[in-house]
């Protein structure tokens, strides 16, 4: 199928804003600070409904569509995509014309959902959306790399069912995914710039000024801000997760408490470390300093903080603190208490510690210590009671992307262990 993006549908600009000015302010469409994921799909949802489409369906519906959009792929092409994978083509149409037991859809979206290969031959500019490679396209249990709008055609009112499909990509296996596009006439790349769809996207270590792309990744927090293969200079948090990342931080800590701090090591290792979260500062992919935190009822305490002597002029020992911090709030704590050394006080200022009232001074391996607390806001989305139960049994600090249990429940449910009575 021809690059028939999602803003080059069968309306024009003055009807495409008409129908957006029913969802968001007019002069929010004007100023361009549209989101696609922001229209209400509630609203829309009392007047189109959106289906897969079927082999009769999509038969139909490309007959329809072909008049208004030239350069559609051969129906055969399409129905080789939908068997494939069935998410690739949904039906919209009116509710009040509807019929659940004879569903006959007017328009519909199309997309394809591209495996990690797929994204990097459509970056390079080598995807062929005329015939697509059965290979370069998801399976329907297959989380996709990125979404390629293939084509829309949506007249009249039926644009609006934008929100719906964008629902549909809010679920498991879509959500967070990137959509693409690549407008090919002035009013689509208008569209684009409405919805808040940006030219030039990236793609690994491919830049593809040709894809128009709407970023759908959240931003990673700055406890997992770490990825593995950083740039040179590129400072990245993340959560010690392995028996590895522990070897890390001992590494740390016995070059910076034991190697210039002197202190005994049944000191520095004092039986809290494995009732711990520990936090990891790497620098490019240089592991270079950590942080220990411990959580009590209605407190955190944040402790060892140690970073390498050759990278303390960097910024990492901030990154480390803030990092903290954010996870805390994460975890729901509005209170962080600590013990500073009595010299690095003023360090700990800075990130709203202040001694205590009425605060203990008291030494233990060889240093002067003084009880420091801050408060924090409690994130609005802290992990609690009441969450999506898959969301809580994700790794500690990686509660913004699906883990491994999710995964499992896409299996059939056994019961190994049950004997058969």
């Amino acid at each position: 199928m021809v690059s028939i993006s999602l803003t080059e549908r069968n309306l024009n600009m003055a009807q495409s804003q008409r129908m957006l000015a029913d969802i968001v302010p007019l002069e929010a469409v004007r100023a361009g600070r549209h989101k696609l994921n922001e229209m209400d799909a509630a609203r829309i949802a009392r007047h189109l409904v959106m289906f897969p489409a079927n082999e009769e369906q999509v038969r139909t519906l490309l007959a329809r569509a072909r008049p208004t959009i030239p350069g559609l792929a051969a129906t055969e092409d399409v129905l080789r995509v939908v068997r494939h994978n069935p998410d690739c083509m949904m039906a919209v149409a009116r509710r009040s014309r509807f019929k659940p037991e004879a569903p006959e859809g007017e328009g519909f979206f199309a997309m394809l959902p591209l495996t990690e290969l797929g994204l990097k031959v459509l970056a390079l500019g080598a995807l062929n959306t005329s015939k697509p490679d059965l290979r370069l396209i998801a399976r329907p249990d297959e989380r996709p790399a990125g979404i390629y709008m293939w084509a829309v055609f949506a007249p009249g009112p039926l644009a609006a069912g934008s929100a719906l499909f964008m629902e549909r990509m809010a679920g498991r296996e879509y959500a967070g995914v990137n959509l693409y596009t690549r407008p090919n006439t002035d009013p689509g790349r208008r569209f684009n710039e409405v919805l808040g769809i940006v030219q030039g996207a990236k793609v690994g270590e491919l830049d593809a000024p040709q894809l128009w792309v709407f970023d759908r990744k959240q931003p990673m927090p700055l406890y997992d801000s770490y990825q593995p293969g950083a740039r040179k200079g590129e400072i990245g948090v993340t959560i010690a997760r392995t028996f590895e990342d522990l070897s890390r931080v001992v590494a740390i800590r016995s070059a910076v408490y034991i190697g210039e701090q002197e202190c005994p090591y049944d000191e520095e290792y004092d039986g809290n470390d494995l009732a711990a979260t520990h936090l990891l500062a790497y620098i490019g992919d240089e592991p270079v300093g950590c942080l220990r935190i411990r959580f009590f009822a209605d407190f955190a305490k944040i402790e060892r903080l140690a970073i390498r002597k050759e990278f303390r002029k960097t910024r990492a020992a901030f990154q480390l603190v803030r990092a903290g911090f954010k996870l805390c709030q994460k975890k729901g704590y509005t209170k962080v208490y600590g013990h500073s050394q009595v010299r690095l006080v003023n360090f700990w200022s800075r990130f709203g510690f202040r001694v205590m009232e009425d605060a203990k001074r008291f030494v233990f391996s060889d240093f002067d210590y003084v009880e420091i607390v801050a408060n924090i806001e409690r994130d609005p989305d802290a992990i609690s009671i009441g969450n999506d139960p898959y969301v809580i049994i994700r790794p500690e600090g990686r509660w913004h992307r699906p883990g491994i249990l999710e995964h499992s429940a896409d299996r059939d449910v056994t019961r190994p262990s049950v004997a058969e009575k």
